[in-house]
């Protein structure tokens, strides 16, 4: 399974929501699962089984026609574990 974090640029907040991600799976004794940050313009053809992002951009995720994980904050760990733990459990993970 491949998780793609996606914002506008693909920089600083995609990439502090993956730790967030890398460290939610580790917490959940989660293995297998690649995760990595693109910009916005790149997730459609990143091949990733599902895309979390914030809410601005979530929409678009959602058009790829994969699992979204939509964060209205990308600080809130708690909503990000529950909507990952949804997400997998879904996919047969966990």
């Amino acid at each position: 399974m491949k998780i793609m974090v996606c914002c506008g640029s693909g920089l600083g907040s995609s990439f502090m929501i993956q730790m967030n991600v890398e460290k939610i799976l580790k917490e959940l004794s989660v293995s297998g699962v690649e995760v990595d940050h693109c910009d916005l313009g790149s997730a459609k053809g990143s091949g990733a089984d599902v895309f979390v992002g914030t809410r601005d951009i979530a929409g678009e995720l959602q058009q790829i026609g994969k699992p979204v994980i939509s964060l209205t904050n990308m600080l809130d760990q708690d909503n990000l574990r529950t909507q990952l733990n949804e997400v997998l459990a879904k996919e047969g993970i966990l």
